[in-house]
């Protein structure tokens, strides 16, 4: 019974390290980064085309999480703030097992122009960026620099139900230090949001 058990509990590891590969951490350099996504605008951009000369901004997102619903009203804010640091953004929306219903490519570009964004919104096809990223959550932010080194990951600030009462805005703090060339002080924070929707593993033939 011990052995049934153990031998369980194994499989069960071995799966979820499958599932959510290497996690990427501050200092290790992104994987994907050149790989082409469709955007609402229907041009194809990739993280370093979004790329500054700092650096570059990306937040998996989606359309209905109430998470992103809260927290989306700073995204702008979150881009100018961005371009004004020299440092790129771009929204990915990888809940490829929502793509025929809320996070379609049309619903995307709905909620787009809903909310007036002014950055690339794009998809990230059979959500290859959040696996190997392995992003948790809608929103979820990652910072990187210019060369394609995480810097800092997590919520975009402290306060997802009211802007005006963030006493540490995250993403803010660490865009300002990597412009300035300054250790970043807090390189990772718990991410809060919805989970992202994978599409399940096609069984290997």
């Amino acid at each position: 019974m011990r052995k049934a058990i153990f031998y369980t509990a194994v499989f069960i590891l071995a799966m979820v390290s499958q599932a959510n590969g290497q996690k990427l951490e501050p200092g290790q350099t992104a994987s994907h980064t050149g790989q082409k996504m469709t955007s609402v605008s229907g041009k194809s951009y990739s993280i370093e085309d979004a790329t500054g000369k700092n650096g570059v901004l990306v937040i998996f997102s989606s359309n209905a999480c109430p998470f992103v619903l809260k927290w989306e009203g700073r995204y702008n804010e979150l881009k100018d703030w961005a371009e004004q640091h020299k440092v790129g953004m771009i929204v990915l929306n990888s809940n490829e097992k929502n793509r025929s219903g809320v996070d379609s490519f049309e619903e995307m570009k709905k909620h787009a122009a809903e909310k007036d964004y002014n950055f690339p919104y794009v998809v990230d096809k059979e959500s290859l960026l959040a696996n190997g990223w392995t992003a948790q959550t809608t929103p979820h932010a990652f910072l990187l620099n210019k060369d394609m080194k995480l810097v800092y990951k997590g919520a975009i600030d402290d306060n997802h139900d009211d802007a005006a009462k963030v006493k540490s805005a995250y993403v803010k703090d660490a865009i300002a230090a990597l412009a300035g060339g300054k250790e970043i002080a807090v390189k990772e924070t718990k991410p809060v949001g919805c989970s992202i929707k994978r599409a399940a593993r096609k069984p290997e033939s």
